[in-house]
């Protein structure tokens, strides 16, 4: 009956309400009033559409009454449900299952339940012994994933299950055949399938690859087929669990089902549909509560093993609301399936596959990262030797760029699963301006810090190249060694400041203000720190004047030390001492080297006056001539020695110049070891290096003549601290010459 045919009746009339009875009493005929209802609300949409635009105070509903809408709608489909259900349950008792334009016929009934008894056990059975007989190639992967040599672990166990699940495809495929051939050969009616059958064997193919999937990530036999970390038991346990919920969900919704629709009653089998689907969830619901302090803990040793803070801090969070989001899965799908079971199962379906594939896709990616780019990189011995620094350096960049990839996989792997569950839409996204733009933005800033990492390995490695004796143009002059190591901090500097602005420039920021501040900021802090630029320009003209490098012994701002590090703002000295020095170049007026291609060594050697002068400058000479040839001085005097000669008259001695012109660096030790030599030549001549000593004057009286002095000389010698061993008398002074005392009397002596 037509909804237009019902509309054509008289509303009083007795028989048109019958009629309605009998068009929402059958299954059929309600679902085609629901159609005809639907086709003319179609109809008049555009009309209502443009009532709606012409009305000024028109206006859309409220987030709020969509969602109270919305809820009310599930609310009513759940309830018809229900309804449903607890009629066909009193249907059941009554007996009256049937629909009204069918018979059940309970011999053709059990007729055709003996035949699918037969197909299923023919298919169960053939697909046990392909299973067994494939036993020894999962042991065979298995122990090749866990021991074999060769590839990284991941790989290898990637490799491992894609087999192994090739052949569990293999197996089910074949006992699909199998099974198709008994149902058209060897049951019913020779080479006819029947629909039985085929409902089965269609539910059968979909089942055992679920499971053949869940065995890809829980394999409980083979520990080498297991693309989940966890042991046998566990991985045992939730196999046997979630291959129960599947097989019970997938053969009674495409099994048992269709049979009744087709045998019994549509309403029967939506009814049995509805009771399916509350069963599965409640045993959905009983397993997650009893294992959801056992799996927190479990989850929560993982994170303690983690090494990446993010990640630790995602199975945390896992690990307390892992059961929430079980159960709003299962909610969900509940909700889905009840309302609209043709439509939604199949969407569920395949967003539940989708999800479990992104999650193993990420956990094998970020496992694959770990264990290839997350060792050592080991560079050969060859390049080792010419960048002996780039090792470390890219070894340096691995767990940072670990990192951002693992990010990067985790928020793809989240998008995709949102976009699998239609929480977002990336395509729609993608394909509008603003998405295109993020997209590309993202690209560039990806390709701009890609480029300039590139470039920095790149120079720094050339550096380093020119640096390295054994590479470049042998050993580089300290200047090289100065100039070169400035040149890599003013390039880290600059490709540091380029990067950053041309990111900002391609993210969308306007970095003309930026540039601008910069310059006024710049501008004012010249004036609030000159001695900071003095210090700058300073340090600049002595590098280009090449006044001293690193190693260098100078004289700075009245400190003489090794130069041990040089800035561009300031240079470090450490001195003789050990004390190191930090002499900004604005307090420098001078700098003094010691280390300019050559260096002289001073002396000046004293000898006492009764010496003869040429024999002592004979004795220098020789003191030389045995330096010249010594294995230790040899390489490092430069030219014969210079005698200055007499250079001066002192109190008590005569003063003799030479010098020694030597290597830079090496005047203060080829010094130390000539006057050793100096000293033992001149013992050796019996030369006398004097020591200070005082002539005593008497006077003398006016008629010209000295007063007599009563002397006399002592035999006697000194101890160790210079006194002498014996006493002088009262009122006598001692005068000390050699080992000798002079005494001299204050009064006159008439016997002298």
């Amino acid at each position: 009956m037509s909804m237009a045919q019902a509309q054509s009746q008289e509303p009083t009339s007795a028989p048109s309400y019958d009629a309605l009875a009998e068009v929402l009493e059958n299954e059929q005929s309600r679902q085609q009033l629901i159609k005809e209802l639907r086709s003319l609300a179609a109809q008049q949409a555009p009309s209502a559409a443009q009532a709606a635009e012409n009305a000024t105070d028109a206006a859309e509903p409220s987030l709020p009454s969509q969602l109270a809408e919305t809820t009310s709608e599930i609310a009513g489909g759940l309830s018809d449900q229900f309804n449903n259900l607890v009629e066909v349950t009193g249907n059941l008792f009554t007996g009256n299952v049937a629909d009204d334009n069918a018979a059940f016929n309970s011999a053709t009934f059990m007729n055709a339940a003996i035949n699918l008894g037969l197909v299923v056990l023919a298919t169960a059975v053939l697909f046990w012994l392909l299973r067994r007989l494939a036993s020894p190639i999962f042991a065979r992967f298995s122990h090749w994933s866990r021991h074999g040599e060769g590839k990284t672990p991941v790989l290898r166990l990637v490799v491992c299950v894609a087999l192994a699940c090739l052949v569990d495809v293999l197996a089910v495929g074949i006992a699909y055949v199998g099974g198709n051939l008994v149902a058209t050969f060897l049951v019913g009616e020779t080479g006819e399938l029947t629909t039985q059958a085929s409902l089965f064997l269609n539910a059968f193919v979909v089942i055992e690859l679920l499971k053949a999937g869940l065995r890809v990530l829980f394999s409980s036999r083979y520990e080498g087929l297991r693309l989940l970390p966890i042991d046998s038991s566990e991985a045992a346990y939730w196999n046997r669990w979630l291959a129960l919920l599947i097989g019970m969900v997938g053969y009674g919704v495409m099994v048992v089902e269709p049979l009744i629709n087709i045998n019994i009653s549509s309403t029967l089998g939506q009814g049995v549909n509805t009771l399916i689907m509350f069963i599965a969830y409640f045993y959905a619901v009983t397993v997650i509560l009893k294992n959801r302090t056992r799996l927190r803990h479990a989850i929560r040793a993982r994170a303690e093993k983690s090494t990446l803070a993010a990640g630790q801090f995602s199975l945390i969070l896992l690990s307390r609301t892992w059961h929430l989001l079980g159960l709003a899965y299962f909610t969900v799908v509940l909700v889905l399936t009840l309302l609209s079971p043709a439509e939604a199962l199949p969407f569920v379906l395949y967003a539940t596959l989708k999800t479990l594939g992104l999650v193993v896709v990420g956990i094998l990616l970020s496992s694959l990262l770990s264990q290839t780019i997350g060792r050592r990189i080991t560079l050969s011995d060859e390049l080792r030797r010419k960048l002996p620094l780039l090792e470390p350096r890219l070894n340096s960049y691995i767990p940072a760029a670990l990192r951002f990839l693992r990010v990067l996989i985790v928020s793809m792997a989240v998008l995709l699963i949102f976009n699998a569950w239609y929480i977002v839409d990336l395509n729609a996204w993608y394909e509008s301006e603003a998405g295109g733009k993020l997209m590309a933005k993202i690209i560039g800033v990806a390709i701009i810090l890609a480029v300039a990492a590139m470039v920095w390995v790149v120079l720094a490695s050339l550096i380093e190249h020119k640096l390295n004796p054994e590479t470049g143009n042998g050993q580089p002059s300290a200047r090289a060694q100065t100039l070169l190591l400035l040149f890599r901090n003013a390039v880290a500097i600059a490709l540091a400041t380029l990067t950053i602005m041309i990111a900002l420039s391609e993210i969308g920021i306007n970095i003309g203000p930026l540039i601008a501040g910069a310059g006024v900021l710049g501008l004012a802090i010249g004036f609030g720190a000159q001695k900071l630029v003095q210090d700058i320009i300073t340090g600049v003209f002595i590098q280009i004047e090449n006044a001293m490098n690193t190693g260098d012994v100078v004289t700075l701002a009245g400190i003489t030390g090794t130069a041990e590090k040089l800035s561009i703002r300031s240079v470090g000295i450490r001195d003789l001492s050990g004390t190191y020095h930090i002499i900004p170049f604005s307090s420098v007026d001078t700098v003094s080297n010691y280390m300019r291609e050559f260096a002289f060594h001073v002396g000046e050697y004293r000898v006492a006056y009764r010496e003869n002068i040429d024999d002592a400058i004979a004795q220098l000479q020789n003191a030389f001539d045995e330096l010249a040839v010594s294995e230790d001085n040899k390489r490092e005097i430069l030219a014969p020695l210079e005698v200055a000669g007499v250079i001066a008259l002192a109190d008590s001695s005569v003063i003799i110049r030479v010098r020694i012109k030597t290597t830079p660096g090496m005047q203060w030790a080829v010094g130390r070891a000539y006057n050793r030599l100096v000293k033992l030549h001149f013992d050796n001549a019996g030369i006398e290096i004097p020591f200070p000593h005082s002539t005593v004057y008497f006077g003398v009286g006016k008629e010209g003549q000295a007063p007599s002095a009563n002397l006399r000389v002592m035999e006697q010698d000194f101890d160790v601290n210079g006194h002498p061993g014996g006493h002088a008398k009262s009122g006598e002074n001692v005068v000390a010459a050699d080992s000798k005392s002079a005494v001299v009397n204050d009064a006159p002596n008439d016997n002298d």
